[in-house]
């Protein structure tokens, strides 16, 4: 099924757009990970020193890339599903159901979405043990993957699973 309409394409472009801040974010909490573990294992083996922020710092960089990850595997059709009785459905109610499994995950998204705001809330006084820097990033993380997450699960509520393939063309 291929949707047309000018909303739709203004929401698909500005979901697109999201995608790309997404992508170069990733790329750039990747990196610094990369780096800084690198750095962290040469301070401590040709150096016999430390970065004291070191492993708080990855691990908030790897937890950042993960969940800004999340929403592309949406996109792209990659995550886990177990899809032994769907498979043996005929095309139409198999577009149906996935239409309106996708609404449903939306809706779970927009429940997480504003729990998490009232999480990232709570934690925001709490600061990280090596940084003055507060624990709430964490789930600020997670806060923009919901939302992003989200965007994509109603792109394919909307447009149907094969959206994103039809959109490339």
């Amino acid at each position: 099924m291929h949707v047309t309409g000018s909303i739709f394409k203004l929401f698909i472009k500005f979901v697109r757009g999201v995608d790309n801040v997404s992508i170069v974010a990733i790329v750039i909490c990747m990196a610094l990970m990369a780096g800084l573990v690198s750095a962290q294992v040469f301070f401590r083996y040709a150096l016999s020193s430390s970065i004291d922020s070191a492993d708080e710092l990855s691990r908030l960089f790897f937890v950042w890339s993960m969940f800004l990850a999340i929403p592309h595997g949406i996109k792209s059709g990659i995550h886990v599903g177990i899809d032994v009785i769907v498979c043996r459905l005929d095309d139409s109610l198999r577009t149906q159901l996935s239409r309106l499994m996708s609404l449903a995950a939306a809706l779970l998204m927009g429940v997480v979405f504003v729990m998490t705001i009232s999480v990232v809330g709570d934690k925001w006084q709490e600061l990280m043990p090596t940084l003055e820097l507060t624990a709430a990033v964490y789930y600020i993380a997670v806060l923009i993957a919901t939302g992003h997450a989200f965007l994509h699960l109603l792109v394919l509520a909307w447009g149907g699973p094969t959206i994103w393939a039809e959109t490339e063309r």
